[in-house]
């Protein structure tokens, strides 16, 4: 069903068609056009408010039905899935996995469990994370591939709304031109033929029709706005569907791809873990193992070489005074050497100073010469070193 919906190409919203005026028409538009003039009655104020509202009552269906269905439809919850995955994943700290990391002061108050313990704790709480996140996208999947299809059926009505509205509208506007050419004039010619008497009721019948053809102007108006409204929707459920489409397919790849590799990578994770824990433990025994054998020699040596050095101690007197001797000496060297070098980096220094002086001087000397206007090139001189 995605690789359907995902794999369809919407077809982008003709131009707009223009109002066909009925004597222009063709022999079936005008039959059409010529069905929705009988739906009027003039002498009704119903029929003229709701004319050209029969077109929109199957549209008015499919609305409300997709409304029942998806009214808390939102593209809210499908972004803050895939976020919230993402963030539950980022949470993991690479500093945190280290088995050999020392726990803090704070944590060990607070008596909170070793790094690798911790870890494992916090990588079963993950993949209960990962198992819901995963359910709540393929349910906005499952909604937003509904959502799709009833856009299709929803576009399909609007559009058909779309042309009816074309047609009621001729149908109102050849009626009101049969008014003003046909039917008023002769009321118009009654009102004059009519005796004193009848006069006033033809005067008023004569009002009736106007106020209802004006009534009728109104209407067919309305009719345009609401088609231009109409045509402005269609781009929209296009639009609607693309964003559907790709969200689709978004969900679609992270179920699929994204999902499983990052499970995978947490199982390698744990396995990492617990082969460092083991390789530790076995190379904390080898290491004990070493200091039990070298701890003894280690001492005898220690206490050896204590011992000589007390029986000797003259000697070591005399070279402890002849390296006391050496380092005085090497003191003094270091000393003039020093000195020789402070020397040489002030005069270096002070041809630096002398240098920047310059530098400055001519820098100056320019900046005054652009501001006495003696010419553009007297500030580009390149200042002598």
């Amino acid at each position: 069903m995605v690789e359907d919906v995902t794999a369809k190409i919407l077809p982008e919203p003709g131009p707009a068609t223009a109002i066909v005026p009925l004597e222009q028409a063709n022999p079936a538009l005008s039959a059409e056009i010529t069905r929705r003039m009988a739906e009027l009655d003039m002498s009704n104020t119903t029929s003229i408010v709701a004319f050209g509202s029969r077109a929109q009552a199957e549209l008015q269906t499919i609305s409300q039905a997709m409304l029942t269905d998806v009214r808390n439809k939102d593209v809210g919850p499908a972004g803050d899935s895939l976020r919230n995955i993402v963030s539950t994943i980022r949470g993991f700290s690479v500093s945190e996995l280290d088995v050999r990391r020392e726990r803090s002061w704070w944590e060990k108050l607070l008596g909170r469990a070793a790094p690798f313990a911790q870890f494992t704790a916090r990588f079963e709480t993950v993949q209960a994370q990962i198992d819901k996140v995963t359910e709540d996208l393929l349910g906005h999947e499952h909604k937003l591939l509904k959502d799709i299809k009833s856009l299709d059926i929803l576009y399909d009505k609007t559009l058909n709304f779309y042309d009816e509205l074309a047609l009621y509208i001729a149908a109102g506007e050849a009626k009101i031109k049969e008014l003003d050419t046909t039917t008023i004039p002769a009321k118009e010619a009654q009102v004059q033929a009519a005796p004193e008497n009848d006069q006033v009721m033809k005067a008023q019948e004569l009002r009736d029709i106007r106020a209802a053809r004006d009534d009728l102007e109104r209407r067919v108006h309305d009719l345009k706005l609401t088609r231009q409204v109409t045509m402005q929707s269609l781009p929209s459920i296009r639009l609607v569907q693309e964003n559907d489409k790709s969200l689709v397919t978004k969900i679609n790849s992270t179920l699929v791809n994204t999902v499983p590799l990052w499970e995978t990578q947490l199982a390698q994770a744990v396995t990492i873990q617990r082969s460092a824990e083991a390789a530790r433990a076995v190379r904390d025994a080898n290491d004990l193992t070493n200091e039990l054998l070298t701890a003894n020699a280690k001492n005898l040596r220690d206490s050896n070489k204590i011992i000589r050095q007390e029986m000797e101690r003259g000697v070591f007197d005399i070279e402890a005074v002849k390296k006391a001797n050496a380092d005085l000496i090497a003191t003094i060297n270091e000393s003039l050497q020093i000195a020789d070098e402070g020397k040489a980096r002030r005069a270096t220094a002070e041809a630096e100073l002398k240098k920047m002086e310059a530098e400055l001087r001519d820098t100056l000397a320019s900046a005054s010469a652009r501001k006495t206007g003696l010419g553009d090139t007297a500030g580009t001189a390149v200042p002598k070193g």
